[in-house]
């Protein structure tokens, strides 16, 4: 089969290899229909990651089921399915818990797991024409009828969609309140989605670039063009000095300052002066407990100087980590069912896998417009 594969920092290429197999009774085998690139997927492809070489990328992924393992008993040949990033086994302590997203089971001494993905266990990504399921009765999120039609705002279902809403009830939202969010891209956008249909009364959108700012107006947000000044500053005069209700990281550990410099404290701290006494904050932006490549010494430890005395003067909560995906997939399946969730209008370009490279320089350099990639393997 044709699959995306990392060759080194900024060097991927859709290269031939072995098509995957049944290794368990409880696996399928997936024709992949739609699969995404993903903002954190530009961490391992800048070599800030222990990613190795030759893996496949892709943790974003919708297909049809085409082979099924004898063990399989809910999911059948034919099914239009999508899989959360989480690779969860259904039966350890936490995946009983619905903590998906640290399952024990799926990747050995550590808790987590997730499709091509670094330091998350041996599971080969979807951006590839075919891909292994394991645990597939559980991990399988059966479409409905309307799969084919609404194709690419279900396969928002696999993480930026339930990883955006994860943001804003990490942080503690009510109907009613205000947020702020840092960052425009898929997530960020999708903490916005996720805030309106949850009755946000104001939401703030902070970054720095025209398109993705010009995307958060249309979806109802109050774009915060950081370019400009302290994004923390300007939500407070634009709230009579209060800040919000509620905060959202979308940004994660190479976020840049106003002036385009690599900060990773820049958005915590920004959150921290822009969210209420007493407010939460919600993150979703990956943090990593090593950074080696990082521009400052703290981030090389997976460190950094948090205004943690305004923090906690403020009585602020802080909630993080991934998105225990099944937690939420299946009621935001039927929120797209519905027509009351359209995930997909962020998306900017619909490509054939053969042109995934390209796709991954023009993301990764921000280029205007490049706001969320969809690639269509055997197209």
């Amino acid at each position: 089969m044709k699959a995306v594969v990392y060759n080194g920092p900024k060097d991927v290429s859709v290269s031939t290899i072995d098509d995957p197999k049944i290794e368990k009774q409880t696996d399928v085998i997936i024709r992949l229909t739609t699969t995404n690139i993903c903002g954190s997927d530009l961490h391992m492809y800048e070599g800030r990651t222990s990613f190795e070489k030759g893996r496949v990328f892709g943790h974003e992924n919708l297909g049809e089921v085409i082979e099924v393992g004898a063990a399989v008993d809910r999911i059948k040949k034919g099914d239009r399915v999508c899989m959360p990033f989480n690779v969860g086994c259904g039966f350890c302590e936490n995946c009983e818990r619905g903590l998906t997203g640290f399952c024990l089971t799926t990747n050995p001494g550590t808790a987590g797991a997730a499709y091509g993905f670094a330091e998350m266990g041996p599971w080969q990504g979807g951006q590839a024409e075919l891909m292994r399921v394991p645990y597939a009765d559980f991990n399988c999120l059966k479409l409905p009828e309307d799969a084919e039609e609404k194709e690419d705002d279900y396969v928002m279902l696999s993480d930026i969609f339930p990883t955006g809403w994860h943001g804003v009830e990490l942080s503690g939202f009510l109907p009613g309140e205000s947020i702020a969010i840092y960052g425009a891209g898929p997530v960020g956008l999708m903490a916005a989605h996720s805030a309106e249909i949850r009755g946000a009364s104001q939401i703030f959108v902070v970054d720095s670039h025209d398109d993705r700012l010009k995307l958060a107006e249309a979806m109802g947000a109050i774009p915060i063009d950081m370019r400009k000044g302290d994004p923390a500053q300007q939500i407070l005069d634009a709230t009579g000095g209060l800040g919000t209700d509620r905060g959202v990281e979308a940004v994660g550990y190479q976020c840049c300052d106003r002036h385009g410099k690599e900060r990773s404290n820049y958005t915590m701290n920004c959150l921290v002066k822009s969210t209420k006494a007493t407010g939460g904050i919600g993150v979703v932006g990956v943090f990593i407990p090593e950074d080696p490549n990082a521009p400052d010494d703290l981030q090389k430890e997976g460190k950094m100087a948090f205004d943690f005395g305004n923090f906690w003067f403020k009585g602020q909560k802080i909630g993080t980590g991934q998105c225990n995906v099944k937690h939420y997939n299946r009621r935001l399946m039927k929120l797209i069912e519905q027509g009351r969730a359209n995930p997909a209008k962020i998306i900017s370009h619909r490509l054939p896998l053969d042109q995934a490279p390209d796709a991954y320089k023009h993301f990764d350099e921000r280029d205007a417009g490049w706001t969320k990639v969809v690639l269509k393997p055997g197209t």
